[in-house]
């Protein structure tokens, strides 16, 4: 049952990206930064985390997850260190997750010939 309500939720998302694609004229990176910014809203609202707990991976794994993290991790921060975890909250609690795509966007970048769109 846990696999169902992953995939439903982490479909529903998918599905307002590509709504977002095809009934507006935004971009997709502008997309991206709105699904980051939610996440961080939704989070900061405590709204998020009964999704997580209730969908689990189907949550967490999408771009709105990702400013979730974010959010929390600033929010544990603050707690710890005050106003300086404002500035360091946010990487310290996502760097795994920064640094594996980094790496493995390098590794691409090294294994396959970048060629022009036309």
């Amino acid at each position: 049952m846990d696999f169902v309500k992953a995939f439903i939720v982490g479909g529903a998302i998918c599905v307002i990206g590509q709504l977002l694609i095809d009934l507006t004229k935004l971009t997709p990176a502008r997309i991206m930064v709105l699904f980051v910014c939610s996440g961080v809203l939704l989070g900061a609202l405590g709204i998020y985390d009964k999704l997580v707990e209730f969908a689990s991976s189907g949550a967490t794994v999408p771009l709105c997850g990702f400013g979730n993290l974010l959010a929390s991790g600033v929010k544990k921060a603050v707690d710890e260190k005050g106003f300086l975890g404002i500035f360091t909250g946010g990487l310290t609690c996502a760097a795994a997750g920064i640094t594996a795509a980094t790496t493995f966007a390098f590794l691409a970048a090294i294994l396959r010939k970048p060629k022009d769109k036309s």
